[in-house]
Protein backbone atom coordinates (compact mmCIF):
# COMPACT_ATOMS: atom_id res chain seq x y z
CA UNK A 1 0.00 0.00 0.00
CA UNK A 2 1.42 3.29 -1.04
CA UNK A 3 0.06 5.33 1.85
CA UNK A 4 -1.37 5.65 5.25
CA UNK A 5 -5.01 5.77 4.35
CA UNK A 6 -4.58 3.02 2.22
CA UNK A 7 -2.88 0.97 5.34
CA UNK A 8 -6.25 2.18 7.26
CA UNK A 9 -8.58 1.42 4.78
CA UNK A 10 -7.44 -2.11 4.24
CA UNK A 11 -7.23 -2.97 8.33
CA UNK A 12 -10.66 -1.95 8.57
CA UNK A 13 -12.56 -3.71 5.58
CA UNK A 14 -10.59 -6.62 7.32
CA UNK A 15 -11.81 -6.03 10.47
CA UNK A 16 -14.93 -4.81 9.15
CA UNK A 17 -15.05 -8.43 7.32
CA UNK A 18 -14.04 -10.19 9.96
CA UNK A 19 -17.05 -9.49 12.04
CA UNK A 20 -19.55 -10.22 8.71
CA UNK A 21 -17.78 -12.50 6.40
CA UNK A 22 -19.63 -14.18 3.63
CA UNK A 23 -18.19 -17.31 4.05
CA UNK A 24 -15.56 -19.86 5.49
CA UNK A 25 -13.16 -18.51 2.59
CA UNK A 26 -13.52 -14.76 3.03
CA UNK A 27 -12.92 -15.33 7.33
CA UNK A 28 -9.98 -17.46 6.33
CA UNK A 29 -8.34 -14.86 4.17
CA UNK A 30 -8.97 -11.58 6.20
CA UNK A 31 -7.64 -13.44 9.84
CA UNK A 32 -4.77 -14.95 8.09
CA UNK A 33 -4.43 -11.18 6.65
CA UNK A 34 -4.97 -9.77 9.72
CA UNK A 35 -2.62 -12.04 11.76
CA UNK A 36 0.43 -11.19 9.81
CA UNK A 37 -0.60 -7.18 9.63
CA UNK A 38 2.40 -6.43 12.27
CA UNK A 39 4.87 -8.19 9.60
CA UNK A 40 3.63 -5.54 6.44
CA UNK A 41 6.24 -3.24 5.27
CA UNK A 42 3.90 -0.84 4.57
CA UNK A 43 2.99 -0.39 7.98
CA UNK A 44 6.38 0.24 9.47
CA UNK A 45 6.77 2.54 6.98
CA UNK A 46 3.69 4.34 7.98
CA UNK A 47 3.96 3.73 11.21
CA UNK A 48 4.09 7.39 12.97
CA UNK A 49 0.73 8.59 10.42
CA UNK A 50 -0.62 5.48 11.74
CA UNK A 51 -0.58 6.55 15.69
CA UNK A 52 -3.72 6.12 17.56
CA UNK A 53 -5.29 4.18 14.99
CA UNK A 54 -5.43 0.67 17.31
CA UNK A 55 -3.55 -0.86 14.46
CA UNK A 56 -0.77 -3.75 15.88
CA UNK A 57 2.47 -2.03 15.67
CA UNK A 58 0.86 1.37 16.33
CA UNK A 59 1.23 3.72 19.38
CA UNK A 60 -1.67 5.15 21.41
CA UNK A 61 -1.54 8.71 22.66
CA UNK A 62 -3.97 9.70 25.50
CA UNK A 63 -4.65 11.01 29.28
CA UNK A 64 -6.05 7.89 30.63
CA UNK A 65 -8.15 8.09 33.57
CA UNK A 66 -6.81 6.63 36.78
CA UNK A 67 -8.06 2.82 36.47
CA UNK A 68 -6.60 2.53 32.95
CA UNK A 69 -3.08 4.15 33.69
CA UNK A 70 -2.47 1.93 36.60
CA UNK A 71 -3.56 -0.83 34.39
CA UNK A 72 -1.27 0.01 31.82
CA UNK A 73 0.99 1.20 34.42
CA UNK A 74 1.08 -2.71 35.88
CA UNK A 75 0.39 -4.82 32.59
CA UNK A 76 3.29 -2.74 29.97
CA UNK A 77 5.01 -1.07 32.48
CA UNK A 78 7.71 -0.54 29.84
CA UNK A 79 5.89 0.77 27.43
CA UNK A 80 3.92 3.56 29.24
CA UNK A 81 5.40 6.83 29.41
CA UNK A 82 4.85 10.58 29.92
CA UNK A 83 4.00 12.35 26.81
CA UNK A 84 5.83 15.28 27.24
CA UNK A 85 5.37 16.45 23.79
CA UNK A 86 1.72 17.34 24.80
CA UNK A 87 2.14 18.93 27.78
CA UNK A 88 2.26 22.92 27.71
CA UNK A 89 1.86 23.80 31.42
CA UNK A 90 3.82 22.04 33.67
CA UNK A 91 3.57 23.02 36.61
CA UNK A 92 0.75 21.08 38.06
CA UNK A 93 3.34 18.39 38.27
CA UNK A 94 5.84 20.91 39.71
CA UNK A 95 3.16 21.47 42.69
CA UNK A 96 2.45 17.70 42.80
CA UNK A 97 6.04 16.33 43.12
CA UNK A 98 6.87 17.40 46.69
CA UNK A 99 3.89 15.31 47.94
CA UNK A 100 4.80 12.12 46.04
CA UNK A 101 8.36 11.89 47.18
CA UNK A 102 11.11 11.63 50.30
CA UNK A 103 11.38 14.52 53.08
CA UNK A 104 15.27 14.24 51.37
CA UNK A 105 13.75 13.91 48.02
CA UNK A 106 11.70 17.55 48.23
CA UNK A 107 14.57 19.17 49.87
CA UNK A 108 16.56 18.44 46.58
CA UNK A 109 13.41 19.43 44.14
CA UNK A 110 13.12 22.47 45.71
CA UNK A 111 16.86 23.32 45.86
CA UNK A 112 17.85 22.24 42.72
CA UNK A 113 14.71 23.10 40.96
CA UNK A 114 14.74 20.62 38.05
CA UNK A 115 12.07 20.13 35.31
CA UNK A 116 9.36 17.82 36.07
CA UNK A 117 10.67 15.99 33.41
CA UNK A 118 14.28 15.84 34.56
CA UNK A 119 13.13 15.12 38.16
CA UNK A 120 10.84 12.49 37.55
CA UNK A 121 13.82 10.43 35.36
CA UNK A 122 16.07 10.86 38.06
CA UNK A 123 13.28 10.09 40.49
CA UNK A 124 12.56 7.14 38.70
CA UNK A 125 15.89 5.42 38.01
CA UNK A 126 16.91 3.43 34.89
CA UNK A 127 14.81 0.58 35.34
CA UNK A 128 11.42 2.57 35.39
CA UNK A 129 9.49 5.06 33.29
CA UNK A 130 8.08 8.16 34.67
CA UNK A 131 4.66 7.32 34.03
CA UNK A 132 4.68 4.13 35.74
CA UNK A 133 6.60 5.98 38.92
CA UNK A 134 3.88 8.65 38.86
CA UNK A 135 1.26 5.86 39.04
CA UNK A 136 3.13 3.91 41.58
CA UNK A 137 3.92 6.81 43.60
CA UNK A 138 0.02 7.89 43.84
CA UNK A 139 -1.06 4.68 44.41
CA UNK A 140 1.07 4.67 47.74
CA UNK A 141 -0.73 7.91 48.93
CA UNK A 142 -2.01 8.07 51.75
CA UNK A 143 -6.22 7.28 51.79
CA UNK A 144 -8.31 5.25 49.81
CA UNK A 145 -8.62 4.46 45.97
CA UNK A 146 -11.42 7.59 45.02
CA UNK A 147 -8.73 10.15 46.68
CA UNK A 148 -6.30 8.53 44.56
CA UNK A 149 -8.18 8.74 41.32
CA UNK A 150 -9.46 12.79 41.92
CA UNK A 151 -5.48 13.50 42.42
CA UNK A 152 -4.44 11.80 39.32
CA UNK A 153 -7.23 12.83 37.54
CA UNK A 154 -6.80 15.98 38.48
CA UNK A 155 -3.06 16.28 37.00
CA UNK A 156 -4.63 14.22 33.69
CA UNK A 157 -0.83 13.74 32.48
CA UNK A 158 -0.73 12.84 28.40
CA UNK A 159 0.43 9.40 28.16
CA UNK A 160 2.00 7.60 25.43
CA UNK A 161 1.66 3.58 25.02
CA UNK A 162 4.33 2.41 22.56
CA UNK A 163 3.53 -0.41 20.84
CA UNK A 164 4.62 -4.20 21.38
CA UNK A 165 4.16 -7.63 20.50
CA UNK A 166 1.61 -7.39 23.26
CA UNK A 167 -0.11 -4.33 23.63
CA UNK A 168 -3.56 -3.55 23.03
CA UNK A 169 -4.34 -3.39 19.22
CA UNK A 170 -8.11 -3.66 17.34
CA UNK A 171 -6.50 -6.02 14.90
CA UNK A 172 -6.65 -9.26 16.69
CA UNK A 173 -8.85 -8.21 19.77
CA UNK A 174 -11.38 -11.21 19.94
CA UNK A 175 -13.17 -13.44 21.87
CA UNK A 176 -14.19 -17.05 20.23
CA UNK A 177 -17.82 -17.29 19.58
CA UNK A 178 -19.63 -20.66 20.22
CA UNK A 179 -20.30 -20.67 16.17
CA UNK A 180 -19.43 -18.10 13.13
CA UNK A 181 -22.81 -16.72 11.52
CA UNK A 182 -22.24 -16.42 8.01
CA UNK A 183 -23.42 -12.84 6.55
CA UNK A 184 -24.81 -14.01 3.32
CA UNK A 185 -27.95 -11.32 3.03
CA UNK A 186 -27.25 -7.83 3.15
CA UNK A 187 -26.84 -6.30 6.53
CA UNK A 188 -30.65 -4.72 7.56
CA UNK A 189 -30.66 -0.86 7.04
CA UNK A 190 -33.92 -0.04 7.68
CA UNK A 191 -35.12 1.66 10.94
CA UNK A 192 -36.83 -0.93 13.25
CA UNK A 193 -39.77 -0.39 15.50
CA UNK A 194 -38.52 -0.53 19.13
CA UNK A 195 -41.09 -1.82 20.38
CA UNK A 196 -42.00 -4.21 18.40
CA UNK A 197 -38.53 -5.47 18.05
CA UNK A 198 -38.12 -5.37 22.21
CA UNK A 199 -41.27 -8.35 22.13
CA UNK A 200 -38.39 -10.61 20.96
CA UNK A 201 -35.90 -11.70 24.09
CA UNK A 202 -31.98 -12.57 23.36
CA UNK A 203 -31.46 -16.31 22.74
CA UNK A 204 -29.78 -16.92 25.93
CA UNK A 205 -28.20 -15.37 28.88
CA UNK A 206 -25.43 -17.46 30.60
CA UNK A 207 -22.68 -16.85 33.08
CA UNK A 208 -18.97 -17.38 32.51
CA UNK A 209 -16.45 -18.74 34.32
CA UNK A 210 -14.15 -15.78 36.62
CA UNK A 211 -11.16 -16.55 34.25
CA UNK A 212 -13.03 -16.04 31.48
CA UNK A 213 -14.72 -13.00 32.97
CA UNK A 214 -11.60 -11.48 33.41
CA UNK A 215 -10.58 -12.54 29.16
CA UNK A 216 -13.79 -10.09 28.76
CA UNK A 217 -13.19 -7.14 30.73
CA UNK A 218 -9.73 -7.40 29.23
CA UNK A 219 -10.89 -7.34 26.00
CA UNK A 220 -12.95 -4.43 27.10
CA UNK A 221 -10.70 -2.72 28.34
CA UNK A 222 -8.43 -3.26 25.01
CA UNK A 223 -11.17 -2.21 22.75
CA UNK A 224 -11.03 1.43 24.98
CA UNK A 225 -7.95 1.60 25.26
CA UNK A 226 -7.35 1.10 21.17
CA UNK A 227 -9.64 4.10 20.76
CA UNK A 228 -9.02 6.39 23.12
CA UNK A 229 -11.86 5.92 25.39
CA UNK A 230 -12.61 5.13 29.27
CA UNK A 231 -15.71 3.40 30.41
CA UNK A 232 -15.62 3.01 34.62
CA UNK A 233 -17.74 -0.33 34.12
CA UNK A 234 -14.86 -1.54 31.96
CA UNK A 235 -12.00 -0.18 33.64
CA UNK A 236 -13.48 -1.44 37.31
CA UNK A 237 -15.11 -4.54 35.95
CA UNK A 238 -15.63 -7.59 38.12
CA UNK A 239 -14.38 -10.96 36.83
CA UNK A 240 -17.50 -12.84 39.11
CA UNK A 241 -20.02 -10.78 37.27
CA UNK A 242 -19.78 -11.03 34.07
CA UNK A 243 -22.72 -12.61 31.76
CA UNK A 244 -22.41 -13.69 27.54
CA UNK A 245 -25.72 -12.94 25.98
CA UNK A 246 -26.59 -14.38 22.74
CA UNK A 247 -29.05 -12.91 20.08
CA UNK A 248 -28.08 -14.92 17.46
CA UNK A 249 -27.12 -14.08 14.04
CA UNK A 250 -23.88 -13.30 15.55
CA UNK A 251 -24.61 -10.82 17.85
CA UNK A 252 -23.74 -10.96 21.16
CA UNK A 253 -22.73 -8.38 24.19
CA UNK A 254 -20.22 -9.18 27.20
CA UNK A 255 -22.04 -8.17 30.14
CA UNK A 256 -19.71 -6.80 32.98
CA UNK A 257 -20.37 -5.35 36.07
CA UNK A 258 -19.19 -3.00 38.82
CA UNK A 259 -17.01 -4.29 41.16
CA UNK A 260 -19.22 -3.52 44.72
CA UNK A 261 -16.93 -0.57 45.72
CA UNK A 262 -17.52 1.23 42.96
CA UNK A 263 -20.96 0.36 42.12
CA UNK A 264 -23.57 3.56 41.83
CA UNK A 265 -25.29 4.16 44.98
CA UNK A 266 -28.85 4.18 43.75
CA UNK A 267 -28.74 3.19 40.61
CA UNK A 268 -27.86 -0.24 38.66
CA UNK A 269 -25.02 0.02 35.90
CA UNK A 270 -23.52 -2.31 33.77
CA UNK A 271 -21.32 -2.08 30.94
CA UNK A 272 -21.99 -4.24 27.56
CA UNK A 273 -19.26 -5.21 24.60
CA UNK A 274 -21.05 -5.47 21.66
CA UNK A 275 -19.38 -8.20 19.94
CA UNK A 276 -20.35 -9.72 15.99
CA UNK A 277 -19.03 -13.13 15.40
CA UNK A 278 -16.23 -12.34 18.30
CA UNK A 279 -15.29 -9.24 17.01
CA UNK A 280 -15.99 -5.64 19.18
CA UNK A 281 -17.96 -3.28 17.14
CA UNK A 282 -19.38 -1.18 20.41
CA UNK A 283 -20.05 -0.68 23.69
CA UNK A 284 -23.32 -0.10 25.65
CA UNK A 285 -23.34 1.51 29.41
CA UNK A 286 -27.17 0.56 31.54
CA UNK A 287 -28.07 2.94 34.55
CA UNK A 288 -31.10 1.42 35.80
CA UNK A 289 -33.69 2.36 38.53
CA UNK A 290 -37.82 2.21 38.50
CA UNK A 291 -37.44 0.32 35.24
CA UNK A 292 -36.07 2.74 33.28
CA UNK A 293 -32.82 2.23 31.37
CA UNK A 294 -30.22 5.42 30.89
CA UNK A 295 -28.22 4.30 27.96
CA UNK A 296 -25.35 5.21 26.34
CA UNK A 297 -25.25 3.21 22.88
CA UNK A 298 -22.09 3.51 20.62
CA UNK A 299 -21.01 1.59 17.58
CA UNK A 300 -17.53 1.62 17.30
CA UNK A 301 -15.97 3.66 13.60
CA UNK A 302 -15.18 0.50 11.19
CA UNK A 303 -18.65 -0.75 12.03
CA UNK A 304 -21.19 2.20 11.65
CA UNK A 305 -23.64 3.27 9.16
CA UNK A 306 -24.35 0.01 8.42
CA UNK A 307 -26.90 -1.86 10.72
CA UNK A 308 -26.59 0.58 13.59
CA UNK A 309 -30.54 1.24 14.02
CA UNK A 310 -31.14 -2.09 13.59
CA UNK A 311 -28.29 -3.28 16.65
CA UNK A 312 -29.31 -0.42 19.22
CA UNK A 313 -33.13 -2.26 18.31
CA UNK A 314 -31.70 -5.68 19.57
CA UNK A 315 -29.68 -3.86 21.95
CA UNK A 316 -32.74 -2.35 23.47
CA UNK A 317 -34.41 -5.59 23.68
CA UNK A 318 -31.75 -7.54 25.37
CA UNK A 319 -31.86 -4.75 27.98
CA UNK A 320 -35.91 -4.66 27.96
CA UNK A 321 -35.73 -8.39 28.62
CA UNK A 322 -33.19 -7.95 31.32
CA UNK A 323 -34.99 -5.15 33.66
CA UNK A 324 -38.22 -5.67 33.08
CA UNK A 325 -37.57 -2.18 31.21
CA UNK A 326 -40.62 0.22 30.20
CA UNK A 327 -39.17 2.93 29.48
CA UNK A 328 -35.72 4.47 28.22
CA UNK A 329 -33.65 7.96 28.18
CA UNK A 330 -30.61 8.98 26.71
CA UNK A 331 -28.25 11.64 28.44
CA UNK A 332 -27.22 15.02 26.43
CA UNK A 333 -23.51 13.74 26.17
CA UNK A 334 -25.09 11.01 24.29
CA UNK A 335 -26.68 13.02 21.78
CA UNK A 336 -23.78 15.71 21.40
CA UNK A 337 -23.56 18.08 24.16
CA UNK A 338 -19.59 18.60 25.24
CA UNK A 339 -18.93 15.73 22.39
CA UNK A 340 -18.18 16.76 18.97
CA UNK A 341 -18.20 13.32 17.69
CA UNK A 342 -22.05 13.02 18.73
CA UNK A 343 -22.82 16.60 16.72
CA UNK A 344 -20.25 15.45 13.32
CA UNK A 345 -22.62 11.91 13.60
CA UNK A 346 -25.85 13.61 14.04
CA UNK A 347 -27.07 11.10 16.86
CA UNK A 348 -29.72 13.85 18.07
CA UNK A 349 -31.74 12.99 14.68
CA UNK A 350 -30.55 9.25 14.82
CA UNK A 351 -32.52 8.92 17.66
CA UNK A 352 -35.59 11.12 16.97
CA UNK A 353 -36.24 9.08 14.09
CA UNK A 354 -36.45 5.87 16.16
CA UNK A 355 -39.19 7.33 18.21
CA UNK A 356 -37.40 8.62 21.10
CA UNK A 357 -38.36 12.60 21.63
CA UNK A 358 -37.69 15.66 24.07
CA UNK A 359 -39.78 16.69 26.65
CA UNK A 360 -37.92 20.41 27.20
CA UNK A 361 -40.36 22.86 25.58
CA UNK A 362 -37.65 25.50 24.22
CA UNK A 363 -35.97 21.80 22.63
CA UNK A 364 -39.58 21.10 21.15
CA UNK A 365 -40.26 24.41 19.68
CA UNK A 366 -36.37 23.65 17.48
CA UNK A 367 -37.69 20.54 16.70
CA UNK A 368 -40.94 22.32 15.64
CA UNK A 369 -38.41 24.55 13.16
CA UNK A 370 -36.24 21.72 11.86
CA UNK A 371 -39.01 19.56 11.06
CA UNK A 372 -40.86 22.55 8.89
CA UNK A 373 -37.65 23.30 7.29
CA UNK A 374 -36.84 19.54 6.56
CA UNK A 375 -40.29 19.68 4.81
CA UNK A 376 -39.98 22.63 2.55
CA UNK A 377 -36.37 21.28 1.71
CA UNK A 378 -35.50 17.84 1.73
CA UNK A 379 -32.01 18.52 1.73
CA UNK A 380 -31.72 20.40 4.52
CA UNK A 381 -29.52 19.30 7.53
CA UNK A 382 -29.44 20.43 11.03
CA UNK A 383 -26.30 22.66 11.79
CA UNK A 384 -23.97 22.01 14.53
CA UNK A 385 -25.38 24.95 16.12
CA UNK A 386 -29.12 23.79 16.16
CA UNK A 387 -27.61 20.18 16.78
CA UNK A 388 -26.10 21.24 20.02
CA UNK A 389 -29.25 23.22 20.89
CA UNK A 390 -31.44 20.30 20.53
CA UNK A 391 -28.25 18.02 22.65
CA UNK A 392 -29.21 20.15 25.76
CA UNK A 393 -31.39 17.95 27.64
CA UNK A 394 -32.75 14.44 27.52
CA UNK A 395 -34.15 12.34 25.03
CA UNK A 396 -37.10 9.58 25.88
CA UNK A 397 -38.65 6.20 25.05
CA UNK A 398 -42.02 5.38 26.93
CA UNK A 399 -44.02 2.63 26.95
CA UNK A 400 -47.72 3.87 26.89
CA UNK A 401 -48.79 4.56 30.52
CA UNK A 402 -45.45 4.60 31.94
CA UNK A 403 -43.34 7.66 33.16
CA UNK A 404 -39.42 8.04 32.26
CA UNK A 405 -37.87 9.75 35.46
CA UNK A 406 -36.00 13.26 35.47
CA UNK A 407 -32.48 11.72 36.02
CA UNK A 408 -30.92 15.38 37.01
CA UNK A 409 -33.43 15.45 39.74
CA UNK A 410 -31.97 12.04 41.07
CA UNK A 411 -28.74 14.21 41.32
CA UNK A 412 -30.30 17.04 43.38
CA UNK A 413 -30.85 14.84 46.57
CA UNK A 414 -27.57 16.08 47.14
CA UNK A 415 -29.14 19.46 47.54
CA UNK A 416 -31.37 18.03 49.75
CA UNK A 417 -28.98 16.15 52.37
CA UNK A 418 -26.59 18.89 52.26
CA UNK A 419 -26.34 20.03 56.29
CA UNK A 420 -27.54 17.13 57.74
CA UNK A 421 -24.98 14.77 56.62
CA UNK A 422 -23.28 14.62 59.55
CA UNK A 423 -25.79 13.67 61.61
CA UNK A 424 -27.14 11.10 59.01
CA UNK A 425 -24.84 8.21 59.60
CA UNK A 426 -26.16 8.76 63.49
CA UNK A 427 -29.26 8.81 62.60
CA UNK A 428 -29.46 5.95 60.07
CA UNK A 429 -27.22 3.69 62.60
CA UNK A 430 -29.82 4.03 65.75
CA UNK A 431 -32.91 2.96 62.86
CA UNK A 432 -30.65 0.31 62.34
CA UNK A 433 -28.17 -0.49 64.89
CA UNK A 434 -27.91 -4.51 64.22
CA UNK A 435 -27.65 -4.12 60.20
CA UNK A 436 -24.17 -1.63 61.36
CA UNK A 437 -22.74 -4.02 63.79
CA UNK A 438 -22.80 -6.85 61.56
CA UNK A 439 -21.78 -5.62 58.38
CA UNK A 440 -18.98 -6.44 56.20
CA UNK A 441 -16.80 -3.61 55.29
CA UNK A 442 -18.22 -3.28 51.68
CA UNK A 443 -21.58 -3.31 53.34
CA UNK A 444 -20.71 -0.36 55.63
CA UNK A 445 -19.05 1.69 52.90
CA UNK A 446 -22.91 0.61 51.01
CA UNK A 447 -24.64 1.76 54.27
CA UNK A 448 -22.80 5.00 54.94
CA UNK A 449 -23.11 5.86 51.36
CA UNK A 450 -27.08 5.38 52.10
CA UNK A 451 -27.50 7.10 54.90
CA UNK A 452 -28.36 10.46 53.97
CA UNK A 453 -30.71 9.00 51.99
CA UNK A 454 -32.39 6.82 55.03
CA UNK A 455 -32.51 10.36 56.89
CA UNK A 456 -34.58 11.81 54.13
CA UNK A 457 -37.27 9.60 53.76
CA UNK A 458 -40.22 10.48 54.33
CA UNK A 459 -42.83 8.12 56.90
CA UNK A 460 -39.73 5.83 57.76
CA UNK A 461 -41.16 5.54 61.40
CA UNK A 462 -44.75 4.29 60.18
CA UNK A 463 -42.92 1.67 58.00
CA UNK A 464 -43.34 -1.91 59.22
CA UNK A 465 -40.91 -4.04 61.01
CA UNK A 466 -41.12 -6.11 57.37
CA UNK A 467 -40.64 -2.96 55.46
CA UNK A 468 -38.08 -1.47 57.42
CA UNK A 469 -35.63 -5.24 57.08
CA UNK A 470 -36.28 -5.01 53.35
CA UNK A 471 -35.03 -1.57 53.16
CA UNK A 472 -31.63 -3.03 55.13
CA UNK A 473 -32.01 -6.11 52.78
CA UNK A 474 -32.26 -3.67 49.49
CA UNK A 475 -28.86 -1.38 50.92
CA UNK A 476 -26.38 -4.46 51.86
CA UNK A 477 -27.14 -5.92 48.60
CA UNK A 478 -25.35 -3.18 47.38
CA UNK A 479 -22.34 -4.95 48.57
CA UNK A 480 -23.28 -8.23 47.07
CA UNK A 481 -22.43 -10.37 44.27
CA UNK A 482 -24.20 -9.02 41.58
CA UNK A 483 -25.81 -5.53 41.34
CA UNK A 484 -28.97 -6.88 39.73
CA UNK A 485 -29.35 -8.62 43.29
CA UNK A 486 -29.75 -5.25 44.37
CA UNK A 487 -32.30 -3.91 41.79
CA UNK A 488 -34.42 -6.95 41.78
CA UNK A 489 -34.72 -6.39 46.11
CA UNK A 490 -35.02 -2.58 44.91
CA UNK A 491 -37.88 -3.33 42.48
CA UNK A 492 -39.69 -5.38 44.64
CA UNK A 493 -40.15 -3.55 47.66
CA UNK A 494 -43.51 -2.04 48.43
CA UNK A 495 -42.32 1.21 49.15
CA UNK A 496 -39.41 2.21 49.10
CA UNK A 497 -39.20 2.76 45.19
CA UNK A 498 -42.23 5.88 45.43
CA UNK A 499 -40.56 7.09 48.80
CA UNK A 500 -37.75 7.41 46.25
CA UNK A 501 -39.44 9.24 43.90
CA UNK A 502 -41.40 11.41 45.53
CA UNK A 503 -37.75 12.99 46.83
CA UNK A 504 -36.67 13.54 43.18
CA UNK A 505 -39.81 15.38 42.65
CA UNK A 506 -39.60 17.59 45.77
Amino acid sequence: MRSAEAVLQLHERSCYQRANPEDGVVLAEVESLLAGFAARTDLRRHRQRLADTGIVGTDIHYPFFWPTARWLAARWPRQLSIDWAQIDDDRPLVAVLPLLVSPVETTWLRLSKPSPRDALARLAGATTTDAVFLVRRVAAMAGNDSTREAFYDGLAPPLLLKADVDTPTRTTAYYPPTRIYFQNAQLERSRPDLWVEMKRPPRSVRNVSVRNGQRLIDLAREAMVTRGRDLDAFAYGDPRDVRLIDDGEGLAWAMIGFIAERRPTLRTSYGYLTLRNGVPIGYVQADVLWRCVDLAFNTFDTFRGHDSAAVLGRTMAMLRHQFDATSFTLEPYQLGEGNDEGIQSGAWWFYYKLGFRPRNRLIRSVVKTELERMERNPRHRSSATTLRKLAHDYLYLDRPGARAPLWPRLAFLGAQIAGRENGSLIAASHQFPDAWSQATTNERAALAAWAPVIALLPGLDDWSPNERSGLIEVILAKAGHRDTDYLRLFEGHPRLGESLRRLTRA
